[in-house]
C-alpha cells in the first residue's frame, strides 16, 4: 500500500480556504441561491463509546486504507428540504467539497439527483435531465483540484496516493436509456461507471421492487446487461425486483453489485434482499453494500434506526456469503434525509410500507452524512474485534477486487 499523508479530517482545517461549489460563477446572477445544509454539525456527533486506543487504531486504518462508499449523495441539499424541487430545477446540486475532504473516503459512488432529477418537469429519469445533471456536476468539479472524477481503476490508486477524493458517477436505474441500448455507450463516454437496472417502478430492462407482478429481466434487459459487461459498466440491482436481480446475476459475465441495501432475513420489507439474491450477488464475485437510508435497514434487535441496526445487516451478510463480498453504501447526503423522503414520497417509494411497525427517527445516528460515516463504521469494526485485514477489506478492498473484474 502506498504510504501517503491523508488530508486532515479536522473540521476547521478542511473548511478554511476550501473551494465551494460553483465558485467560478456569481451567485444570484448566474444561478439562483438557496440556503444550504452545512457540511458539518447538522446533528450531534455520534457517541461511539470507543477507548482512546480503539479510536487511535480506527483513525490509523481509515487514514491508510483505500476507503470506498458504494453509494452516497455527497451534495448539499436546501436547509428547508421542501425547496429541493426548485433547487433541482436549477440543474445545480452543490458538491460538498469540504465535507468530502474531511470524510476519510478515497472514493464515493455518487448517483447524482437520480429519482429526484426533475429539472424540466415533475417526473424523474428524463434523458435530458440526467445529461444536464452529469454535465453541471463535472463542470463544477473541473474548477478545483481536490476532488476528481474516477473513470478507471488506476484513478483510484492515483487519488489515494495524492490524498484527494474520487467520485464515481452512477445512476440507480437505466430508465433514461428508454429502448436505445447505445445510450449506455453515451453515458459511459460521459463518465458514468455504474448503473442500476430499475428503480422501484419497472422500465424497459426489467421489474422494479415496487411491482406487484415480478416480470424479471426483459429481453432488452438481457441485451443491456451484455452491453454493460462489454463497456465496463458496473451493474447495480439495489432497487430491482428479486427476479430481475437473479436474472441479472445469471446473465452477467461480470460481478454484479448490490450497492445499497440490506438483508430481508433481518428486516422483512421489499427494499431488503432475500438470501437467494444475496448469494447470487456473491456467486458473481460481486459485493453487497450496506445501506443506511432512514427507516430501511432496521432490525428486530435494533428497531430504532441507528448504526447498530445497519451492522445487524452487515453481520448477517458476512455470515451468509463471507466477508469478502460485503462493504458499505450508506446512501446518505447533506440534509434532512427523512424529510427528503416526505417531499419525494411519490417518486422515492422504498418498499417499506409492508414492513414491521417501527418508531420513526429524525436521522440515523452514526450514519447521518458522508463525512461521518466511515469514521464511525471503522470505529465500530475495531470495537467489535475485526482484524486489520478484515476492516481494510470491507472499507474498500472488496470493492476494488470486484471493480478489477468489471471495469476496462
Amino acid at each position: 500500500m502506498t504510504d501517503v499523508q491523508r488530508p486532515s479530517r479536522d473540521r476547521e482545517t478542511v473548511s478554511t480556504g476550501q473551494y465551494h461549489a460553483y465558485d467560478y460563477l456569481t451567485p444570484g446572477v448566474d444561478y439562483r441561491q438557496f440556503d444550504l445544509t452545512p457540511e458539518f454539525g447538522r446533528v450531534p456527533p455520534y457517541a461511539d463509546g470507543a477507548s482512546p486506543g480503539q479510536r487511535e487504531r480506527a483513525d490509523r486504518l481509515l487514514d491508510e486504507s483505500i476507503v470506498i462508499s458504494l453509494h452516497d449523495h455527497p451534495v448539499r441539499f436546501p436547509a428547508r428540504m421542501e425547496q429541493t424541487p426548485d433547487y433541482n430545477r436549477t440543474g445545480r446540486q452543490h458538491t460538498a467539497f469540504a465535507g468530502l475532504a474531511g470524510s476519510g473516503m478515497t472514493v464515493v459512488f455518487d448517483n447524482m439527483m437520480d429519482g429526484t432529477a426533475c429539472v424540466t418537469g415533475n417526473a424523474p429519469w428524463r434523458w435530458t435531465d440526467v445529461i444536464t445533471d452529469l454535465g453541471m456536476r463535472q463542470a463544477d468539479i473541473d474548477h478545483q483540484d481536490n476532488v476528481v472524477v474516477i473513470r478507471r481503476l488506476r484513478d483510484i490508486e492515483e487519488v489515494h496516493s495524492t490524498g484527494r477524493v474520487g467520485i464515481v458517477f452512477g445512476l440507480e436505474a437505466a430508465t433514461p436509456i428508454e429502448n436505445e441500448i447505445d445510450r449506455l455507450d453515451v453515458l459511459y463516454g460521459l463518465g458514468v461507471r455504474q448503473i442500476g437496472i430499475a428503480y422501484s417502478d419497472s422500465n424497459a430492462l426489467g421489474s422494479g421492487l415496487n411491482e406487484t407482478v415480478d416480470g424479471g429481466l426483459t429481453g432488452f434487459g438481457r441485451r443491456a446487461v451484455e452491453r454493460m459487461n462489454k463497456l465496463g459498466l458496473a451493474i447495480d440491482v439495489s432497487h430491482s425486483s428479486d427476479r430481475t436481480s437473479l436474472d441479472a446475476c445469471r446473465t452477467s459475465s461480470k460481478p454484479v453489485l448490490l450497492t445499497h441495501a440490506g438483508a430481508r432475513g433481518v428486516w422483512d420489507t421489499p427494499r431488503m434482499k432475500p438470501d437467494d439474491v444475496l448469494r447470487a450477488i456473491a456467486d458473481t464475485g460481486g459485493v453487497i453494500g450496506m445501506s443506511a437510508a432512514p427507516h430501511t435497514t432496521l432490525s428486530a434487535a435494533h428497531p430504532l434506526h441507528t448504526i447498530n441496526s445497519v451492522m445487524d445487516h452487515f453481520r448477517y451478510c458476512v455470515d451468509l456469503v463471507g466477508i469478502e463480498h460485503v462493504a458499505f453504501g450508506p446512501d446518505t447526503l447533506y440534509g434532512d434525509h427523512v424529510q427528503l423522503h416526505t417531499v419525494f414520497a411519490d417518486l422515492l417509494n422504498l418498499g417499506t410500507r409492508t414492513g414491521p411497525a417501527h418508531e420513526k427517527v429524525p436521522y440515523v445516528d452514526g450514519l447521518e452524512n458522508p463525512t461521518e460515516n466511515f469514521a464511525n463504521i471503522c470505529t465500530w469494526l475495531v470495537k467489535e474485534g475485526f482484524s486489520d485485514d478484515e476492516i481494510r477489506a470491507v472499507l474498500g478492498g472488496n470493492i476494488l477486487h470486484a471493480l478489477a473484474a468489471i471495469w476496462v
